[in-house]
């Protein structure tokens, strides 16, 4: 149910942002009065699963989820119509319009999806406002992995800022010490403050999903309200509402370090101190093999959460705010992939990673933000200068505003070509590595 959850929450948001993405070239080929004889979700190779005529368009939608598309005539495009380019020009044709037009029409897409971004976020605050974890409500200090040793992070320090820059939400914290270049981090320690520098290694690992920043937990209470679908504390005989207080007799002050003990004496049974309806119960088990009793705790009230709300007005200046601020962020991570050491194009995925960042229950909260994300993503990838994208047929308007010279319509359907061939190698790649992390799993 789970992964099916996901896909329906993916498939809406692919269905929301094509329909968008096309309108936008639509609107402006209706405004400059340029013939659209097509306008698809959804490629439809060979066949489509449904279609209809209105007036001198056909909508209809196609069986492959890779985008959608919007056929305007007098267009060199990936539908590659060299009959319709052979006869002469007509006045409703896209190749007739002056530059300005036919940029505005080959950008419309992108605008309408940072548009919609913008919609979205201010949607969003005004409905549910923001919930975060103010940084200076973990009391107890961080937990980190290996990479973050290597870095010199220990579990219990306190980040107090990242290049000196304070951060107020605990969880902006690792995107700002991967983003922010040449970054430092300055902790507490004990009594010490310290300052670390963020090394490459660590950004190419946390790019990864390494380099693990979370707040610090007590350890107790250690209430179970739950169990993974493979148990070996349910199959000891552990039940919801069993408060776990000890293991082997020794006692643990935060769940880490219970966490720890766990990973260094998995190969044999370790006997646990279980309250139950007020009586101390002894139940040995022997964790997995990767340490875990696959149990479920609740974390509630242990940190105190944030919740700013927003009227209407103030959502819409404060939308935009983050909107122009995802922009940002999204093209600081771009800038990695093109970065020595970062190794960042091995953690490119395809739609089994998109997919899988849609939350296992359907939560409307998340969806709009992570359609709001996507919509950013898509703008951002289509406005790259390479054929067969948006961004291609701007490249090429653009030379000939600059030069007066247009290409010749040979070199634009070549050039059309060698785009989709890269951008298919693109989406091998992607959902080859994909399918490469599924088989190391």
């Amino acid at each position: 149910m789970t992964i099916l959850i996901k896909i329906l929450q993916f498939v809406l948001s692919l269905t929301i942002l094509v329909i968008i993405h096309e309108l936008g070239h639509f609107f402006f080929a209706k405004i400059f009065k340029t013939r659209v004889e097509k306008f698809y979700l959804f490629f439809n190779p060979w066949f489509s699963l449904f279609k209809f005529r209105k007036g001198e368009t056909e909508y209809g939608m196609g069986w492959l989820p890779l985008g959608g598309y919007v056929k305007i005539a007098g267009m060199i495009d990936e539908s590659l119509d060299r009959e319709q380019m052979n006869r002469p020009p007509e006045p409703w044709e896209f190749r007739t319009k002056p530059s300005w037009q036919r940029l505005l029409i080959m950008t419309g897409g992108v605008f309408f999806n940072f548009i919609l971004a913008f919609l979205i976020y201010v949607a969003v605050l005004y409905t549910w406002g923001v919930t975060y974890l103010p940084n200076e409500n973990v009391r107890y200090g961080i937990v980190t992995d290996s990479t973050g040793y290597e870095m010199g992070l220990r579990n219990g320090d306190k980040i107090l800022s990242v290049d000196n820059r304070k951060i107020d939400n605990f969880y902006e914290i690792n995107k700002e010490i991967i983003l922010r270049k040449n970054a430092t981090v300055q902790v507490q320690r004990n009594d010490r403050l310290i300052e670390l520098n963020v090394t490459p290694e660590y950004i190419r690992d946390a790019i990864k999903g390494k380099g693990r920043i979370e707040p610090r937990v007590p350890f107790s209470p250690f209430v179970i309200n739950g169990f993974g679908k493979e148990s070996p504390a349910r199959d000891a005989g552990f039940l919801e509402g069993d408060e776990i207080i000890e293991a082997d007799s020794l006692k643990f002050a935060f769940f880490d370090e219970f966490q720890n003990y766990l990973m260094q004496n998995r190969d044999r049974e370790i006997v646990f101190g279980v309250l139950r309806d007020g009586h101390l119960l002894k139940i040995p088990v022997k964790p997995t093999p990767n340490g875990r009793l696959e149990i479920m705790r609740s974390y509630e009230n242990i940190f105190e959460y944030k919740t700013v709300k927003y009227g209407l007005m103030e959502s819409i200046p404060q939308g935009i705010k983050l909107g122009v601020g995802t922009i940002g962020d999204y093209l600081k991570q771009f800038r990695l992939i093109f970065s020595k050491g970062t190794k960042a194009h091995e953690s490119l995925g395809g739609f089994i990673t998109i997919g899988n960042i849609f939350p296992g229950k359907w939560n409307w909260q998340s969806f709009w933000n992570l359609t709001a994300f996507l919509s950013i993503i898509l703008a951002v990838m289509n406005i790259l200068p390479i054929p067969a994208l948006d961004g291609g047929h701007v490249m090429f308007l653009l030379y000939e505003v600059f030069t007066g010279r247009k290409p010749s319509d040979k070199f634009l359907e070549y050039a059309q070509i060698a785009g989709m061939v890269l951008l298919f190698a693109l989406l091998i790649y992607a959902n080859g590595n994909d399918i490469i992390r599924l088989i190391k799993k």
